[in-house]
């Protein structure tokens, strides 16, 4: 199973996600998209497998959204678009995809629903531990 994960590692739950992801068997191809950043239409492409509109996939919190009007209710989705290109911290993190589907993982343990053999128990970073884990089938 291809498992795709676009990572910042920076972040605590995408590392967690990703380490969710290896311990139930996989090894994904990790994309760190503040290094490769974003094209329009990887982008669209992904807003289209969530299910959801590009607006879904900004992240406030520790990003430029706000200065460059992203939080605008007005907003068109070109503009959202071209913001995430300019500045792809913009794009909320982590985003896997499988041949199950594709999810912005927050929280991490969103994860689970799409591999294979999901992992049963997790210990997060901080420590908190994910017992049993039930996947939504």
């Amino acid at each position: 199973m291809t498992v795709t994960i676009y990572h910042n590692p920076s972040c605590g739950t995408s590392r967690n996600t990703l380490a969710m992801i290896r311990a139930s068997g996989e090894e994904p191809v990790v994309v760190e998209y503040l290094e490769t950043g974003w094209s329009p239409d990887l982008l669209r492409s992904l807003a289209a497998q969530i299910g959801q509109p590009l607006r879904a996939l900004v992240r406030e919190k520790g990003t430029p959204a706000g200065e460059v009007g992203l939080l605008d209710a007005d907003v068109t989705e070109d503009r959202i678009l071209a913001a995430m290109i300019e500045h792809p911290i913009i794009v909320n993190r982590p985003i896997v995809v499988t041949p199950r589907g594709a999810r912005l993982c927050r929280p991490s343990e969103a994860v689970l629903d799409l591999l294979e053999r999901p992992v049963t128990t997790f210990t997060k970073e901080d420590g908190e531990v994910i017992a049993p884990i039930r996947r939504r089938d």
